[in-house]
């Protein structure tokens, strides 16, 4: 008796238990990659909520595309999601979605520069005062690739809004060039996301006036240390565009963890936690700023309300009102390639001419002025060929021509891998002599070990004599096969590029992320 006594009473124990704490559920998450500073706090919302998130990191539009094309997942949080609620409205996609945090997208300026430009504590600064100075040559700013990073998505929708004078949202009449032309002119660095971004200003500061980011982000750069001059946040008079970080569930099964969890973190004590540790502002009214974020209105500009406006203004980006851009391709056809490893690479680059029709694959295709130039190599390094896209149709001469060429590569010998890069660098030097007003990249892939040609030294000596607008020319490498990692990381490092790994995702996707750097 004592003993069902015993069990019986720990049963009931166990109940009472388990219907105070909350029921464990694990959901999974496609999130914007800003996002991983969260992961310190993904323990305690999960003893709170009893909800693990099971987080996924990736770009904003190939996350769009994910969904659209019907990856499974019970949730979304991106820095906002007008873009993919416009295309999947249809679909009914989003179950339902709730704010979690706010972060304006701003321009920070160094302080001697905006004192400079008179607009140090001046709140009616305008995007027409911004796109002047950018225009006349006194402004050089960072901005990420409108088509890869959700901050310069918003950043161009704003500065669109704000140019064309309207005072509701932009429609496909309003997408002009002329307007946007000016103010692009003075951006001087580019990225696919908004953190390596912020990464690349701390390390070409010197170089550099100011940067296009989130608030937030702006904000750690002050209160860090890491710019050795601090960021002057300007707020543009008309208007600016706020990301507001939406919870979005897709799957309406779990919807009761999903209020449990939008419901604490929209409580006002995580909201204060959140933001103490983020710096983006609280989602909810009555939670005091932390100090350390500017107590100032925003004014907020309308955003489009069909995919079609954003994407003719994201098309007219490309073509039309970003800098020129000049791409060298520096590509492995050593022996070790022959087979799957050129297959794979020639498809990488047809999809780049218009072969791939998907989402990310439409806006990463080759662009109207673009110049691209593409360098071969095995044991030696073969003649450069160069291409200026004026048609960008996939069917068009430019892109067939491409395409061509890519269809007669072939695979044999050793691997030069610093003497091909150093005839980039050269070849880059003479071009950006002749055309200073492009943006110069190169990109390196290979799947092998350095056993031919120059080395490492050799090549490091010829760099350090390049006149230093060359030597600030990023090389993007891709290691694939059996690349040795530690090379392609140090050519990275040091000419202030990144690197891919081709390795565990195919060529053609490597290559359409890079394209968010170019």
């Amino acid at each position: 008796m004592k003993m069902r006594f015993l069990v019986l009473a720990c049963l009931l124990l166990a109940t009472l238990l388990t219907g105070c704490a909350p029921q464990r559920t694990t959901l999974t998450v496609l999130a914007g990659s800003e996002l991983q500073d969260l992961a310190p706090l993904l323990p305690q919302i999960e003893r709170q909520t009893g909800v693990r998130l099971k987080m996924e990191y990736i770009g904003s539009l190939t996350g769009a595309e994910k969904l659209l094309a019907g990856a499974d997942y019970d949730l979304v949080w991106f820095s906002h999601g007008k873009y993919l609620d416009l295309l999947g409205r249809q679909r009914g996609l989003v179950v339902a979605q709730e704010k979690i945090m706010l972060s304006p997208v701003v321009l920070g300026v160094k302080e001697s520069k905006a004192r400079e430009l008179g607009w140090l504590n001046r709140p009616n600064v305008t995007w027409r005062d911004i796109a002047d100075a950018s225009n006349a040559g006194k402004l050089r700013f960072a901005m990420t690739n409108p088509t890869a990073s959700n901050s310069g998505f918003t950043a161009l929708v704003g500065v669109a809004t704000a140019l064309s004078g309207r005072g509701d949202a932009l429609t496909l009449a309003d997408v002009q060039a002329t307007a946007l032309r000016g103010f692009f002119k003075g951006q001087a660095l580019t990225a696919g996301s908004s953190g390596w971004l912020a990464e690349s200003y701390v390390a070409s500061q010197n170089d550099l006036d100011g940067m296009i980011n989130y608030e937030s982000v702006l904000l750690d750069l002050n209160e860090t240390g890491k710019v050795r001059e601090k960021l002057a946040l300007i707020y543009p008079e008309e208007g600016i565009i706020t990301a507001d970080y939406p919870l979005m569930l897709l799957d309406k099964g779990q919807r009761a963890a999903y209020d449990r969890l939008a419901g604490y973190l929209r409580s006002p004590d995580f909201q204060k936690e959140l933001m103490a540790k983020t710096l983006r502002r609280p989602a909810i009214p009555g939670v005091a700023l932390d100090r350390r974020i500017p107590d100032r209105l925003l004014v907020e500009l309308p955003f489009p309300n069909t995919a079609d406006v954003l994407d003719a203004l994201l098309f007219s980006y490309l073509d039309e009102q970003r800098v020129p851009a000049h791409a060298y391709f520096v590509l492995d056809v050593s022996g070790s390639m022959q087979g799957d490893g050129l297959a794979g690479l020639q498809k990488a680059l047809n999809g780049l001419t218009g072969q791939d029709t998907s989402l990310t694959g439409r806006f990463a295709r080759f662009r109207g002025r673009e110049k691209i130039t593409v360098i071969t190599f095995n044991q030696s390094v073969q003649p450069s060929q160069d291409f200026l896209i004026d048609d960008t149709q996939p069917q068009g001469a430019d892109m067939r021509r491409i395409r061509d060429f890519v269809g007669r590569l072939q695979a044999s010998g050793n691997t030069a891998i610093y003497s091909a890069l150093a005839e980039a660098y050269r070849l880059a030097a003479v071009a950006q002599q002749r055309e200073p007003e492009r943006y110069y990249t190169i990109v390196l892939m290979s799947d092998g070990a350095n056993n031919s040609g120059l080395s490492a030294e050799q090549f490091r000596a010829l760099y350090d004599q390049l006149p230093p607008d060359a030597r600030s020319i990023r090389t993007f490498t891709v290691i694939f096969g059996k690349a040795e990692r530690a090379i392609m990381e140090q050519i990275a490092t040091t000419t202030g590029g990144r690197t891919f790994d081709g390795t565990k995702d195919p060529l053609d996707f490597i290559f359409k992320q890079i394209r968010g750097y170019q």
